[in-house]
């Protein structure tokens, strides 16, 4: 049987082969939930009569997205979520340790080749290193923490190859919101996008992480990017999909000549090239979410704004990635580059990303941001009007008080 990535994946955790289309029973490798998530999958464990979890080294709690707590009702939230993690003896993130799918990387609570469920839609990141992860609901959470396994259809797959070199200030960024435009906000639904290709070969594992982080944009069960050229900081093996591996569609790309891409409101998938929004006017610039705020992001950042000062009209709000980023960035000198320009630096969390606080726009103002989403009222007011873009654009446009190439 030749297979593809996923299809490896998955027949290994299954205990037998699988292809798309299969329904699967598999064992997991861990589990991740967060702040948003947490109460509900605790609940509903509580409901099923949950004493303890099947593995108390794979199970991970985060508090990321109300960072820290904006009122006493999540206050509430968060300290359910502690004497949960204390009686389980399970691991916590508490307040401003980082946003969920970088802390479950950078600790490596997950690693190549793992099956591992969050209860958070950007799951997929973890395809970045190999690994099969999938975003599932509080309730399948708590389900998966009981017994340590789940069920799912094997995806079909959708194959990508990228060839040729990004040019100077176009990123991983810029290539992804390009290939969300060309597939559609629902062009990969329930379907694993493999990422291939010469292009991959010299990427970063940050900026296989943005690519592998917006598959969910196109409505991907799992994004896996080839582990071709990928270096950790622990030894491992590659799964690569066999020479005659079927897939649902191909598409290939010589990404040589990409500009540098923007998501107009209101949605990921509403993308043009940067020339066609030149000259709009900002309000708020945001460099944070688990797509776009590693120490790379910082560092292309700190490129464009060394030795200047933003805007006055423009306010710039950064929240990074984890705190051993932000530390990362404060040793080599980039925090202080950035909060010179008159960057604002918040908790390391989702904030603004996800609107719950820490930078909600007024009605009217136009942001431009780092994230994944610019769905009406993402950022936490549907009548600000959102557009995603790369670090070193958003880095740009905060200085020039318009949208700007670096």
């Amino acid at each position: 049987m030749n297979q593809t990535i996923s299809e490896k994946i998955i027949s290994q955790h299954a205990g037998k082969p699988v292809k798309a289309g299969d329904i699967a029973i598999v064992k997991v490798d861990g589990v991740m939930a967060t702040d948003a998530t947490s109460p509900f999958a605790i609940k509903a464990f509580r409901a099923m009569g949950g004493k303890k979890v099947w593995d108390k080294e794979k199970v991970s709690l985060v508090i990321d997205h109300a960072s820290p707590a904006p009122n006493e009702v999540v206050a509430n939230l968060h300290k359910l979520m502690r004497d949960f993690a204390s009686e389980m003896a399970i691991k916590l993130y508490d307040v401003g340790e980082g946003i969920c799918h970088q802390l479950m990387i950078e600790n490596a609570h997950v690693r190549p080749n793992d099956l591992f469920l969050g209860a958070d839609s950007h799951t997929p990141t973890y395809g970045a290193i190999n690994a099969f992860g999938i975003g599932v609901g509080s309730t399948d959470l708590a389900a998966t923490m009981l017994t340590g396994k789940t069920w799912l259809k094997v995806p079909k797959t959708i194959k990508i190859i990228l060839n040729g070199e990004l040019k100077k200030n176009v990123s991983a960024k810029d290539l992804i919101l390009f290939l969300v435009k060309q597939l559609g906000a629902e062009g990969a639904n329930y379907q694993a996008v493999e990422f291939t290709g010469e292009t991959i070969k010299h990427m970063t594992l940050a900026s296989r992480m943005v690519l592998a982080n917006m598959s969910s944009e196109m409505g991907a069960k799992t994004g896996l990017v080839d582990a071709i050229g990928l270096e950790l900081w622990y030894p491992f093996e590659a799964i690569t999909p066999d020479k005659n591996a079927e897939y649902a569609r191909e598409f290939n790309f010589d990404i040589s000549s990409l500009r540098p891409q923007i998501a107009k409101p209101h949605s990921p998938e509403n993308v043009v090239a940067i020339d066609e929004v030149l000259g709009t006017k900002i309000h708020y610039a945001f460099i944070g979410s688990c797509t776009n705020t590693r120490l790379e992001d910082l560092h292309s950042a700190a490129k464009v704004l060394k030795g200047k000062k933003l805007c006055n009209e423009v306010r710039l709000v950064i929240a990074p990635a984890s705190k051993k980023v932000f530390n990362e960035a404060l040793k080599d000198g980039t925090i202080e580059i950035l909060s010179n320009a008159g960057a604002t630096f918040i908790t390391s969390g989702c904030g603004p990303c996800v609107g719950s606080h820490l930078g909600v726009p007024s009605d009217g103002e136009v942001v431009i941001s780092s994230a994944n989403r610019n769905f009406k009222g993402r950022m936490g007011n549907p009548n600000a009007l959102v557009y995603l873009s790369s670090p070193a654009v958003v880095a740009a446009s905060a200085l020039a008080g318009e949208i700007v190439e670096p």
